[in-house]
């Protein structure tokens, strides 16, 4: 697919995807989210990836939000069609078995904050803003906003920032568990690229089984979860992985892993 909204790059273990719509801040609109899926499936696929990186083009936006000047007109039937669109594109990123790291450089407002939190980690900018503005455009979070941000910041933050659109710095994201960390806007990229890397050298099916493990975990009561955890350490015995790498600790030398 020939990508006009996005960039895809791929280096060794790592894929990079940027929202690329510099004029409109990246904000996301239709076009933009199927290319998005287009891409994700793409690295579900490449089996020498290891670990994603997203981010936005530009200092500016990570996502300055959907497109605003796009959903103005749409009618009812046409507000939920797109609502579900981008709830099931952040929803394919969620499911993606490869760890997602989100790199968040200024404007990170609606739809961009959703996207970050449908995102396994977050490194942010110390110039990034975040918000769920909507209430001030008469509408509510469409991408999945009012489900993930109470299953990371607690229900009560969660309704204050939705109610009120308040907009909040990289700081109070990180005092309030939004984001997991906070660099200066010109290292927050190599900081995410060693992470990916760190992650890249651990055992990549074992890495996709714990992601399945917690995400599905935290849907579920603790026992059904203490069930889904059982079961992924138990296809974890099934793999070439997991007897190199306890070889590897009980022969003290470095484990190399295959993702077999």
């Amino acid at each position: 697919m020939n990508y006009e909204n996005i960039i895809l790059e791929k280096e060794s273990y790592l894929a990079t995807l940027y929202i690329n719509r510099p004029k409109a801040l990246n904000a996301l609109n239709k076009d933009t989210l199927t290319e998005i899926r287009a891409a994700i499936l793409d690295i579900a696929e490449d089996k020498a990836i290891k670990a994603v990186i997203i981010t936005g083009s530009g200092d500016k936006a990570f996502v300055a939000g959907a497109d605003i000047a796009y959903m103005q007109p749409l009618s009812a039937a046409e507000g939920r069609e797109f609502s579900d669109y981008g709830e099931k594109t952040l929803r394919m990123i969620e499911l993606l078995e490869k760890p997602v790291i989100a790199v968040i450089k200024g404007f990170a407002l609606g739809g961009g904050c959703e996207l970050a939190m449908a995102c396994d980690i977050r490194l942010a900018a110390d110039n990034a803003l975040f918000g769920q503005p909507e209430v001030g455009l008469g509408v509510i979070p469409g991408f999945g906003g009012t489900q993930r941000l109470p299953r990371l910041v607690g229900e009560g933050r969660a309704k204050e920032l939705t109610f009120t659109g308040a907009t909040i710095n990289a700081a109070e994201a990180y005092r309030i568990g939004l984001v997991n960390h906070v660099y200066p806007v010109e290292e927050v990229m190599d900081a995410a690229i060693k992470l990916a890397a760190k992650i890249a050298g651990t055992a990549s099916l074992a890495v996709g089984f714990a992601k399945h493990a917690i995400d599905k975990g935290m849907q579920a009561d603790l026992d059904t979860a203490m069930s889904i955890e059982s079961d992924m350490f138990g296809m974890c015995c099934s793999t070439a992985d997991q007897k190199e790498g306890m070889g590897a600790f009980l022969e003290k030398r470095k484990p190399v892993f295959r993702g077999l």
